[in-house]
């Protein structure tokens, strides 16, 4: 499967590439949604897992940007956070996450969460957001 890493922190994209890549996943990694965006407009992934915490753009919104577009609506994006609030985790499936993982990720249980991300679908948003 070819997988999208959105992260900020060095540390955890090495850790998260080198679990999904063991599993025999297709990499490519990101460290701003800016630059996120950019990689999807030349190959789209088939799932992303999406840092919510990021400088600039946070993952809110590319989330809210991602599901506004017919060109990428359907790719499933698992969201992950250190913040461990209720309100994150309702807002996160709110707007379409098909996932939401708290950090620090459970390496042995990462691709399974991907696949099973991937396997369901995307989710619908129940909110419009501007397109990308």
């Amino acid at each position: 499967m070819r997988i999208l890493l959105v992260e900020d922190h060095p540390t955890h994209l090495k850790l998260a590439g080198a679990v999904l890549s063991a599993e025999g996943h297709s990499i490519i990694s990101a460290s701003a949604a800016e630059q996120a965006l950019q990689h999807i407009a030349v190959e789209p992934p088939e799932v992303i897992l999406l840092d919510m915490s990021l400088p600039g753009m946070d993952g809110f919104a590319l989330v809210r940007r991602l599901k506004a577009s017919a060109l990428t609506r359907d790719i499933p994006i698992v969201a992950v956070t250190s913040y461990v609030e209720a309100y994150s985790e309702a807002e996160a499936l709110r707007i379409g996450c098909s996932a939401y993982l708290t950090k620090p990720l459970d390496t042995r249980s990462l691709a399974r969460h991907l696949t099973d991300a991937f396997l369901r679908g995307p989710m619908p948003a129940s909110e419009p957001g501007p397109a990308p």
